[in-house]
């Protein structure tokens, strides 16, 4: 599924930021996707904590094998706490990804309010999750519920890709600086965020 606002969003960006538009026209027959699974989307974004997108491919393959290709929070329960660890999760990723299962089994975490709440609102649930901090709350914003306007400042990716495309290199540009540098892409902050990434990294990253 593809945001019915993401050629408009492209648009007004490519023609409002020197910087942004040869990135679109580079990426112009790619957009962000989501796979329309919640819990996918939020296990995924565990997998991901403080590793590189690489080595969360991999693990993500391995866990998805040994859930039988279909991970859900029925499965994740089942499996003994080894087997989840001999797929390439730490001890710490296991015990988040066995209580996200558990939240959503006993209706902690409701996906079908999510479309009803504001992203702050959305995020201060989630974040109640054990092992769910901002950033992979605002990965669930950005490719599940297609939010728009997510600027994810945590986000190592965009840091890089911020300093290389609008000459950060020489400084030690601060969160804040960032989060004030964002708002020039706003209202399609997550549009910009995905261009930038890409950047980076020509392959699309699917939560």
């Amino acid at each position: 599924m593809t945001p019915l606002y993401w050629q408009h969003a492209s648009r007004e960006l490519a023609q409002g930021d020197p910087v942004m538009r040869p990135l679109i026209q580079a990426y112009a027959d790619a957009s962000l996707i989501s796979r329309d699974n919640p819990f996918m989307t939020l296990a995924r974004s565990i997998v991901g904590q403080q590793i590189s997108v690489r080595a969360a491919d991999a693990v993500w393959k391995r866990l998805s094998a040994v859930l039988s290709g279909q991970p859900s929070p029925e499965r994740v329960l089942a499996l003994p706490e080894d087997v989840l660890r001999s797929a390439g999760l730490s001890t710490r990723k296991v015990l988040y990804a066995r209580d996200l299962a558990e939240c959503f089994t006993d209706g902690r975490v409701n996906p079908a309010a999510h479309a009803g709440l504001d992203d702050e609102a959305l995020i201060a649930e989630l974040v109640a999750v054990r092992g769910i901090g901002r950033w992979t709350a605002e990965m669930y914003l950005i490719f599940n519920q297609l939010r728009p306007d997510v600027w994810p400042v945590d986000d190592i990716g965009l840091q890089r890709a911020m300093a290389r495309h609008y000459a950060l290199e020489d400084q030690k540009t601060s969160l804040a600086q960032l989060r004030v540098m964002g708002e020039r892409f706003a209202p399609w902050r997550t549009v910009a965020t995905w261009y930038l990434w890409r950047s980076l990294d020509p392959q699309t990253v699917l939560y």
